[in-house]
């Protein structure tokens, strides 16, 4: 099954909720860390929770990576449980990558091939080279980085160019440019909703990646209302803090089953 597949699967569902796996030894339940790999089985719970009623997940890989090898090892081992309980369901690396072509290669090759994820978050600012490796993976998702949630995107990616549009406005339309695969998404901050409004009827048919919504403020109401209006639903709204840690004692497996399915009685009542 290829990654748009499986994306199709569970929108078809209307599930449209990402479960951010950015797990934090610091923050996980007290209880747990006496176990032998804490993060591992904290991963477990919070899948085993919310398998049935999500949309994809999303792994930061710096949360993993920087802890070494054992990192990778329970990096690889969350990958392969998931897979385990649903393999038709989506899983995005959440590497941000984005280098010169051989180097590029060399991050497809570990994400999809190693790895063996659906789906990766890569920065296109090297230009189109940085990202033509990806693009050969015609069965799986690539999510460009748009408009991101974070206070500094007015660094650079809401500076206004000498043609009177944005950075992130010709990121959009280089995108849709290499999009001749179907393989090409957009990463757009849920914190944006200004911004979402503009600019949604540029993004076409391809998936939106919208992280933000919980601790960093997005509307789960205002995003989902924004693409109902322009009957658009090929989106994920990708949940980590404001899902994963609301509950710290023993019974917080059934505090995040009940969020999410929250989370998705208010999509389903918006939508239908």
């Amino acid at each position: 099954m290829t990654s748009q597949e499986k994306l199709k699967k569970t929108i078809e569902k209307s599930f449209h909720i990402c479960v951010g796996l950015d797990t934090d030894i610091v923050k996980i339940p007290k209880h747990l860390s006496v176990l032998d790999e804490p993060t591992l089985e904290f991963n477990k719970i919070i899948i085993d929770s919310t398998i049935e009623y999500a949309n994809s997940y999303k792994i930061n890989f710096a949360f993993y990576e920087k802890d070494g090898l054992q990192g990778i090892e329970v990096l690889e081992k969350t990958i392969k449980y998931i897979k385990i309980i649903d393999e038709k369901i989506l899983i995005i690396a959440d590497a941000k990558r984005g280098d010169i072509g051989n180097t590029s290669k060399k991050y497809a090759e570990s994400v999809y091939d190693y790895f063996n994820c659906d789906a990766i978050t890569l920065h296109p600012y090297m230009g189109s080279d940085s990202i033509e490796p990806f693009l050969g993976y015609k069965d799986k998702i690539n999510f460009i980085l748009g408009l991101t949630s974070n206070p500094s995107a007015f660094d650079f990616e809401k500076q206004k160019l000498k043609n009177g549009r944005f950075l992130y406005q010709e990121v959009i339309e280089k995108t849709n440019e290499w999009n001749t695969n179907n393989n090409l998404g957009l990463v757009f901050g849920a914190t944006n909703i200004d911004e979402l409004k503009l600019n949604i009827s540029s993004f076409n048919d391809m998936p939106i990646l919208l992280p933000g919504v919980g601790a960093q403020g997005g509307s789960l109401e205002d995003i989902v209302s924004e693409f109902k209006m322009n009957n658009k639903n090929n989106f994920i709204i990708n949940v980590s803090r404001g899902l994963i840690y609301i509950d710290d004692s023993k019974k917080f497996a059934l505090s995040v089953e009940n969020k999410i399915k929250e989370y998705n009685n208010i999509i389903m009542k918006i939508l239908h």
